[in-house]
């Protein structure tokens, strides 16, 4: 689902409403904070590469040119985006700034010898010879972690390929079930960040926030925030900055933001650069909204369809 149709409107309150056109952001404003232990600092916002094939392959590479232009130095990327040529736009554009950036890959790959194929793929796509980051993609199911910790399986593909120099870090995704997530950090020490679901409604439902969230502080892994607009679907409600703010007031490094247009962009740098932290009466009253009739967050999957039933 896109999260919004218009080309640069900010949403506010339910439909939204363009207003004049806002000055262009200035680049290198965006506030960076430390991604856990790695030593690393983020731009809040991230690039996200999941939507790539909602646009033609050009529009897309200019876009991630533009983003690093405005001071975006996350660009977040998986092997299964767009059947692969989401790395191909990648590959693209950033090998005029890769020094500058911090990229990451991901592989839903659980056996070594898949991963690491994967793995040499993207470097290729992508045209470089590491990632900043490479993250076990979808850890969804207790199978997963089964298949990953098993002789022969993924965490040995990863831990050889952060020796080997491929990647500088290591981390998983998840969003089905923060129990999952708590298993990863109790099974293996080394990893270094986790990504996951953070937004107003998780916390009605199997919440990462509470669960999650916590865990990963207690660790110091870096804490990344995805599906912040819970994939549009708050954006009946809510406004983007509501969302945004929401999501960057918890104790997060950065979040991945799927923008497809150049006012998209724009319109989400310009709210990084003047974020404020949330007190906690007016997150609590966030959670409240999305826990009304017209989100049914207590059945989790009405809104959160990718989080587990129980």
């Amino acid at each position: 689902m896109r999260r919004r149709a218009f080309f640069g409107a900010v949403f506010t309150g339910l439909c939204g409403i363009a207003a004049a056109k806002p000055a262009r952001p200035k680049a290198g404003e965006i506030p960076m904070r430390a991604l856990g232990r790695t030593g690393q600092k983020l731009t809040v916002v991230g690039m996200g590469g999941a939507r790539f094939h909602l646009l033609p392959f050009d529009e897309g590479a200019a876009l991630v040119r533009h983003a690093y232009e405005l001071g975006i130095n996350y660009f977040d990327m998986a092997r299964s985006y767009w059947n692969g040529r989401a790395e191909e736009v990648y590959g693209a554009a950033i090998p005029e700034f890769r020094k500058q950036i911090f990229l990451t890959g991901k592989t839903g790959k659980r056996a070594r010898k898949e991963a690491a194929a994967e793995l040499d793929t993207s470097l290729r796509l992508m045209k470089t010879d590491y990632l900043d980051l490479w993250q076990m993609h979808g850890v969804n199911l207790q199978d997963d972690i089964k298949r990953i910790l098993a002789p022969g399986g993924a965490l040995e593909a990863f831990v050889g390929a952060k020796k080997a120099g491929k990647c500088r870090f290591i981390g998983f995704t998840g969003h089905a079930d923060p129990a999952f997530n708590l298993e990863m950090l109790r099974s293996y020490d080394g990893f270094d960040t986790m990504l996951m679901p953070l937004h107003a409604a998780d916390t009605a439902y199997l919440s990462f926030e509470k669960n999650a969230l916590p865990a990963a502080v207690q660790h110091g892994v870096g804490i990344l925030g995805m599906k912040i607009f819970a994939n549009a679907f708050l954006l009946r409600a809510f406004s983007v900055r509501e969302c945004l703010s929401y999501t960057l007031s918890l104790p997060v490094s950065a979040v991945t933001l799927g923008f497809t247009t150049l006012g998209q962009l724009e319109d989400d740098v310009r709210m990084a650069q003047g974020f404020k932290p949330l007190p906690p009466e007016e997150m609590e009253a966030l959670r409240v909204r999305a826990r009304s009739d017209r989100f049914d967050v207590t059945n989790g999957p009405a809104l959160e369809y990718w989080k587990r039933k129980t």
